[in-house]
Parts: C-alpha cells; sequence; structure tokens
C-alpha cells in the first residue's frame, strides 16, 4: 500500500505541474501534505517533517549552491571561463571536446561533492558549448554522468564511505574496484548515451536557452588578450578540488589520532570552507588583481544568487517529499518485501537499493538503509565485501525522478521540462545503476 501511494502521489503531482500548470515548489509542498496524510501520519508531525526536509535539503546545499554560484560568476565575469574554454578546445579539438568534459569531470568529481561539481563545472561547460556551436546539454550530460559515477561509486564520497564502514569493507579497495567499475560506467553512460538521448528527447538538445546554474555563464565575450590565464583561471576554478583532496589525504594519515591539526583540516575540507575560501581567492585573482572595483564584483555576486533564487526552494521542496516518504515508513515496508531472501548477497543489495532510491529519492538513504537490511543476509557468506558496497551504490542511483532533489537540480540547471528530464537524465542515471551492476557481477568473477 505505501508503494501505490508513493505512485499515485507521482501521477498527481505530474498533473499539477504538466497538466494545470501549477509551480514546481507549490505542486511539491502540496503533494507533500497529500502523500503524509495518505501514509496516516499523526497529523502533529505532518508539518514538522515538511519543515525539517526543507531545512535539512537547503542546510546541507544552500551554502555549497551560493558561493558556488557567485564563484561561477566571478569566473565567468572575468573572462576566465571563456580562456578554460578556448585552451580545451585548443587541445583536445572541436571533434573530441565531449571528452574531455567526461575526463575533466571525472577527475574533478573525485573529490567534489555532487553539487560542487555542478555549479563549478556548469558555467565553463556552458561557455565551451557556446564557442564550439553544440548543444549545452550535449556536453553537460555526459559531464552529469561523471559527477554521478564517481559521488555514487568512489571514495572519499559520502555515500561509499559510509557503507564501506557499516560492511566493514576496505576503504582502499573499495577505491581500486570502484575506478575499474566506474571507468567503463561512466563512458557508456556519459558520451554513447548522449547519442541516444538526443534521439528521443530532441527538443531537449535543441534549447538555446540556459538553465538557472548556466545562466552564471552568461558573460560578455572577451579578446583572448583581455581574459586572465589559463594558470590562474584553472587554480581558481579547481581551488575547491585541492583543498577537498589535501583534507582527504590528511584524513587517510589520522586513523585513531586526534588533535588540532587534524580536526582543522577537517574544518577546512567541509564543502561550505572550500566554497568560501574559494570565492574570497576568486574575488582576489578574478577581480582585485585585475583593477576591478569590490563594488563591480558584489553586484556580480548578488546577480549570481537572484538567478538560482527559485531553484533553491524547488530543491527544498525536493527535500521536503523525500523526507515525508522517510518518516512515513516507506523504507520499512520496502524492508519486509525482502525479508528471507535467498538471492545472491550483490544482486540483493543492487535490488533492495534500488526500490527504496525509487521509493523515496534519496540515494545516500537508499544506500545506508540497504546497509542495515543486508548486513544479516551476508552471515556466512564469502561475498566480496568491496563489491557488496559498489552494489549498493549502483542500485542507489537507478530512475531519479520527482522525489529526488537531484531530478530538480537536473531540470532547472539545464532548463529542461519535466518530460524531458525524464528522457535525459532520469534514463542516465538508470543507464549508471545498471551498466555498474553488470561491471561489478563481470568483477566479482575475477576476485
Amino acid at each position: 500500500m505505501p508503494l501505490f501511494i508513493v505512485a499515485l502521489g507521482i501521477i498527481v503531482l505530474l498533473i499539477l505541474i504538466m497538466k494545470w500548470n501549477i509551480h514546481t515548489f507549490i505542486s511539491l509542498i502540496i503533494v507533500a501534505f497529500l502523500i503524509a496524510l495518505s501514509l496516516g501520519m499523526p497529523l502533529k508531525n505532518i508539518v514538522a517533517s515538511i519543515e525539517s526536509g526543507m531545512g535539512g535539503t537547503l542546510g546541507s546545499i544552500a551554502f555549497v549552491f551560493g558561493l558556488g554560484a557567485i564563484l561561477g560568476k566571478l569566473i565567468a565575469n572575468a573572462g576566465g571561463a571563456q580562456r578554460i574554454a578556448i585552451t580545451l578546445i585548443e587541445k583536445f579539438g572541436e571533434k573530441q571536446i565531449q571528452w574531455a568534459v567526461v575526463i575533466a569531470s571525472f577527475i574533478l568529481g573525485i573529490a567534489l561533492f555532487f553539487e560542487v561539481g555542478l555549479v563549478l563545472l556548469i558555467p565553463i561547460v556552458y561557455q565551451i558549448a557556446k564557442q564550439t556551436k553544440v548543444s549545452f546539454l550535449s556536453l553537460g550530460l555526459p559531464m552529469v554522468a561523471a559527477l554521478s559515477v564517481t559521488h555514487g561509486f568512489l571514495p572519499p564520497h559520502p555515500g561509499p564511505t559510509v557503507i564501506a564502514q557499516e560492511y566493514n569493507a576496505n576503504i582502499g579497495m573499495v577505491l581500486l574496484y570502484g575506478i575499474i567499475v566506474a571507468i567503463p560506467t561512466t563512458f557508456i553512460s556519459g558520451p554513447f548515451f548522449a547519442r541516444f538521448a538526443k534521439k528521443w528527447a530532441p527538443s531537449a538538445f535543441d534549447k538555446l536557452e540556459s538553465g538557472s546554474l548556466a545562466e552564471i555563464g552568461e558573460a560578455k565575450q572577451f579578446k583572448l588578450e583581455e581574459t586572465p590565464g589559463f594558470g590562474i583561471s584553472a587554480f581558481t576554478a579547481l581551488f575547491p578540488v585541492l583543498l577537498m583532496m589535501l583534507s582527504t589525504i590528511i584524513s587517510l594519515f589520522q586513523g585513531d589520532k586526534s588533535g588540532f591539526i587534524f580536526d582543522f583540516f577537517s574544518m577546512l575540507g567541509s564543502p561550505t570552507t572550500v566554497m568560501l575560501l574559494s570565492v574570497l581567492l576568486a574575488i582576489y585573482t578574478m577581480g582585485l588583481a585585475r583593477n576591478i572595483p569590490m563594488k563591480e564584483l558584489m553586484s556580480a555576486a548578488e546577480s549570481s544568487i537572484r538567478s538560482i533564487a527559485m531553484m533553491l526552494l524547488i530543491i527544498g521542496a525536493g527535500g521536503a517529499l523525500k523526507q515525508v516518504l522517510i518518516d512515513g515508513g516507506v523504507g520499512d515496508y520496502v524492508a519486509v518485501l525482502f525479508d528471507g531472501s535467498s538471492i545472491s548477497p550483490i544482486i540483493l543489495a543492487w535490488l533492495i537499493a534500488a526500490v527504496l532510491r525509487i521509493a523515496q529519492g534519496s540515494a545516500t538513504v537508499a544506500a545506508l538503509t540497504t546497509a542495515g537490511l543486508v548486513i544479516p543476509l551476508m552471515a556466512g557468506s564469502d561475498v566480496n565485501l568491496a563489491l557488496m558496497v559498489l552494489a549498493t551504490g549502483a542500485g542507489s542511483l537507478i530512475a531519479s525522478h520527482v522525489n529526488d532533489t537531484g531530478f530538480w537540480i537536473i531540470k532547472e540547471s539545464f532548463g529542461l521540462t519535466i518530460k524531458e528530464t525524464f528522457l535525459t537524465w532520469t534514463m542516465l542515471e538508470t543507464v549508471i545503476s545498471i551498466s555498474g551492476l553488470i561491471f561489478i557481477l563481470l568483477l566479482n568473477i575475477f576476485v
């Protein structure tokens, strides 16, 4: 019954948005209330659940998105994004630019959280698309594929790192096997998938207008000699990656130790701290060092925040819907469905995570809930623990749709309709999940 209620709620959401043209933000809140009531949640808890979902989601990403938008705007306004775009085009050539975007996104994605990677890369990728006169989405899909794969499969991202701890798996082996699985999965779900997506969602690839995050890159066109050098532009854009990598390396040497130094680098590597320091660096390298007045820099910062304000509300409302599904016990119901199953632990972990992901939206919640359900089933089994971590991560990525905040992030960032987002992003996440499982099963034969 809970799964039927969720499905019915999603249908109502689509009708509100697509048929009656009610704004996405309002529609999400209405459906969150309706589903909460239908799931039988106590009336006194419904508003608290919705508010905590909204606050919890925005609390974790509002700083990152806000500061990331400012960073992207400063780099774009100074001509730094244009310099990076032109240099990449010259190095790889226009025919291979899609692969350049995939490789760059994969490398950045290892260290960056998914949301941080989006706000940093979308303005640059948008500039590359304009320079090469190709569809923004034809470069954007491979980019988000690389970011999603690294987010789901590779430590130090939260999902695989915490699942590895839950399964007591060796984090180094998770990273090694994760890279082996992630590379072919990225290529399949990125450049190859984009070719097929263009056939069944041509309108999404024909769009000339940009989405909220891409508008950050809508800076004026410069003569190349007027732009900052490639080195300083790339350093400013990559500074968040360097800080996160430094923090990660320090944490690897921590072990059971504690102290001021480890606490300092842990704080330094948090996304909020990283993005704040990166914005301060960009104010200097992209602004003050080029004799741009502070007033002009702050005006650019303000305009960048305005461009993402509605997107943040929509993302927060998506988080509210997700929290209602969690508090309403949808995950517990799914657990009962698989109780006593005799399927292979790897396939079972993937399947439970997939059902949980589709039912309640959050990939991280799906992965962590799956770990708690599967651990008792692994007793007496000689299954490879690192591959169990990857299978759980793969299942938790499947079929992102309207109850997932990532769905709304992609929709708003690329200026897509709901139908176009289903045909591109939802399908892409499904391809990642299934391809990942296939490569995990193949790897299991040899290890």
